[in-house]
C-alpha cells in the first residue's frame, strides 16, 4: 500500500488525506478510553489548569497558548466532562421520562413538550417505555434514579408506586402524567377524561341515538375507566339505560377491538354509534365501519392523524398532549427549584373537533 503524503505541486503545502487525521486522532484510542484533560495538557505541552482555563473560558491564557490547546483538544477529539461538572454543583443535569409505548402517535407531541423544557432549563431527557408492564415501568424508572436523574416525569404502567418513596424522599423530582400515581402522594397533570367522554357521548345523543357503543382500554387504566364512568353518566343524563352487550374494554389490539365493534354492530338490534376510548381503538373501528354498507356514528377520544381527510371526517374529543407534557415538565422544575411543597392534581380540559361522523343520524 502506498502510504506516501501527497504534495500540492503549487503550493507545497502537505495535503493531509482526512483518513490520516482520524487516524491521528484516534490513534493510541480504543473506545471507551475517552481523552482526559490531562492528555491534552501532555500534547499542548502546558500544565492541567491552563486547559481547565481554555476549556471553561476563564481569563488568564495567553492568545498562543489557548491556540496550542485547542489543536490538541481537535487532535484528540476531547470533550469536557459536564456529568462531572454538573455533580459538583448537585445536579446531573438530566430527568427522565416514562412512557407506556414510544410509538403511540399520542406521546410523540407529549414528549417533545418535555423535551423542549427540559432543553430550556440546560438539562437533557432520558425516556423509556414501559409497554404498560408495572415491572417494567418500577425497572426502568430505578434505573434512571440509579443514574442520578434530578427528576421523573412517569405515565404509570402499574397502581403501586410506594416503591418510589425513598427516591423522592432523596430528592428525585417526580410528576406523573395522564394518570395519577398509586398509593403515593405526587404531583399528577391530566385530561379531563370523564368530561370529555361525556361530552362526545352527549353529542351522539343530540344527533338521535340511543343504541351507542363504548369501546376502551383495560377497565384498571385510569384513563380507561374514567371515560367509561363518562359514557355512563351522558347516558344516565339523557335517561337512556345502557345494555352490557354495548360495553367492552381490554387490549387495544385491532384483534380485540375488531371483534368487539362487530359483535355490537350485528344481531337483531345493533348500536348505531361508537364511542372509541383512545386513538387506537379509534382506527381499528374507522377501517371495520368501512366494510359495513350501514352508516353508524362514531366519536373518538384522541384525535387521530388524516382525521380531517376521511370521508367523512373523524369527530373526536381532543386533548392537548403537548400542553400535559410542557404543565408537567414545568411543574417538575419547579420543583427541583424548590418552589412546590404540596402535590397536585391539575386537570386540562378537551374540546370536541366535530367532522362529520359524529354528527350521522341513526340508519333505523
Amino acid at each position: 500500500m502506498d502510504r506516501r503524503i501527497p504534495v500540492d505541486d503549487r503550493t507545497g503545502q502537505r495535503i493531509v488525506p482526512e483518513t490520516a487525521r482520524r487516524a491521528d486522532r484516534l490513534s493510541g484510542n480504543r473506545y471507551g478510553n475517552r481523552p482526559t484533560m490531562k492528555d491534552v495538557a501532555a500534547r499542548a505541552g502546558v500544565g492541567l489548569k491552563t486547559v481547565s482555563r481554555v476549556v471553561n473560558g476563564e481569563p488568564g491564557v495567553t492568545p498562543d497558548t489557548e491556540r496550542r490547546v485547542q489543536e490538541a483538544i481537535e487532535a484528540l477529539g476531547f470533550r469536557r466532562n459536564d456529568s462531572a461538572r454538573v455533580l459538583r454543583k448537585g445536579r446531573t443535569a438530566s430527568i427522565g421520562l416514562v412512557l407506556e409505548d414510544l410509538a403511540d402517535p399520542f406521546y410523540g407531541p407529549l414528549s417533545r413538550a418535555v423535551e423542549e423544557v427540559a432543553r430550556a432549563h440546560g438539562a437533557l431527557l432520558i425516556n423509556g417505555s414501559s409497554a404498560e408492564d408495572p415491572d417494567r415501568e418500577q425497572e426502568l424508572v430505578l434505573a434512571l434514579c440509579a443514574r442520578r436523574v434530578d427528576g421523573l416525569v412517569v405515565i404509570p404502567a402499574g397502581d403501586d408506586h410506594r416503591y418510589l418513596e425513598p427516591e423522592i424522599r432523596a430528592g428525585v423530582a417526580t410528576v406523573f402524567v395522564d394518570r395519577p400515581a398509586g398509593k403515593i402522594d405526587a404531583d399528577v397533570v391530566l385530561s379531563d377524561s370523564f368530561g370529555g367522554a361525556r361530552a362526545g357521548v352527549a353529542h351522539l345523543i343530540a344527533h338521535g341515538h340511543r343504541r351507542i357503543g363504548f369501546i376502551g382500554d383495560m377497565p384498571r387504566i385510569h384513563t380507561a375507566a374514567e371515560r367509561l364512568r363518562g359514557y355512563r353518566a351522558a347516558m344516565e343524563d339523557a335517561g337512556i339505560p345502557v345494555e352490557d352487550s354495548w360495553m367492552s374494554l381490554g387490549v387495544t389490539g385491532p384483534e380485540r377491538v375488531r371483534r368487539a365493534a362487530e359483535e355490537m354492530l350485528s344481531g337483531p338490534v345493533p348500536v348505531t354509534a361508537v364511542f372509541a376510548g383512545n386513538n387506537r381503538v379509534t382506527v381499528t373501528v374507522v377501517r371495520v365501519l368501512a366494510e359495513h354498507s350501514r352508516s353508524v356514528a362514531l366519536v373518538g377520544f384522541d384525535d387521530i392523524e388524516l382525521a380531517d381527510l376521511l370521508k367523512p371526517g373523524v369527530t373526536v374529543v381532543a386533548q392537548d398532549a403537548a400542553a400535559l407534557g410542557r404543565t408537567a415538565a414545568e411543574r417538575l422544575f419547579r420543583q427541583l427549584d424548590g418552589a412546590l411543597i404540596t402535590p397536585e392534581r391539575i386537570e386540562l380540559p378537551t374540546r370536541l373537533i366535530t367532522r362529520g361522523s359524529g354528527e350521522l343520524p341513526p340508519a333505523d
